[in-house]
């Protein structure tokens, strides 16, 4: 399984604070059955300050530490971007990473404040569209205002946004209405792929499987292996085995 979505690098963000944590959180992926983890910090100014310059090496630095403790997850940079007005120049100055490249557009983790979806937010997103970045939008079933109307999020898919959900949502880690919300949005038969946001190993760790083991019981592994696996290899660009 590919995870997209996950907060590994220490000291960096809300994810663990100590390097010995954050290999403690790639040894619990690999063993879930993750493969390649891409390491998505926050970039949200103001609260989390952190750009490509830091991420790169940040990233750097965790690859060695996996190297020489011999763990076998690929990891990769990337970010998970604050919908907020700094986000414009950030992009200019190529200081966001993205997830990859599909069809002629940059992805890019988009994160909508969590208790709502602030006005002007399909106009900036259409712009963006317009200079081939495709947004994935980050755990659109654990936003208060999507829980409230989970039709609120067809718009943005219908201009063109993919859409994360998170593993545990499926099995009611996040609470019932974000489960019945994440439900929702899959059967509406908007472009969907699952993803951990792991942050710690105590109430956020990197469980995909039980994310894939919901879909599989739900809709078929056919539809689970498009969401965990076949769906973030092309956004990586790697061959499914």
């Amino acid at each position: 399984m590919i995870d997209l979505h996950c907060h590994f690098l220490p000291g960096i963000d809300d994810g663990p604070e100590t390097m010995a944590q954050a290999m403690d959180l790639a040894r619990a992926a690999l063993a879930n059955g993750i493969t390649h983890s891409v390491l998505t910090s926050h970039i949200h100014p103001g609260r989390y300050p952190n750009q490509r310059r830091n991420l790169e090496v940040a990233v750097a630095s965790f690859q060695s530490e996996l190297a020489a403790a011999r763990i076998d997850l690929d990891v990769r940079m990337g970010a998970e971007a604050r919908l907020c007005p700094e986000l414009i120049d950030l992009l200019a100055t190529k200081q966001v990473p993205f997830l990859g490249l599909v069809g002629g557009y940059s992805i890019l983790l988009l994160e909508f404040p969590h208790q709502m979806v602030p006005v002007g937010s399909l106009k900036f997103i259409n712009s963006l569209l317009k200079i081939k970045i495709r947004p994935l939008i980050a755990h659109p079933e654990r936003n208060k205002a999507i829980m409230a109307n989970p039709e609120k999020i067809g718009e943005f898919a219908e201009a063109g946004c993919w859409l994360q959900l998170t593993a545990g949502s499926l099995v009611g880690r996040f609470g019932p209405q974000a489960q019945q919300t994440a439900f929702k949005i899959i059967d509406a038969g908007w472009n969907c792929l699952l993803a951990t946001d792991a942050h710690n190993l105590e109430n956020r760790p990197p469980l995909l499987s039980e994310g894939r083991a919901a879909l599989c019981d739900r809709y078929g592994e056919a539809v689970a292996n498009s969401m965990v696996l076949e769906k973030p290899a092309r956004i990586l660009g790697l061959e499914c085995a």
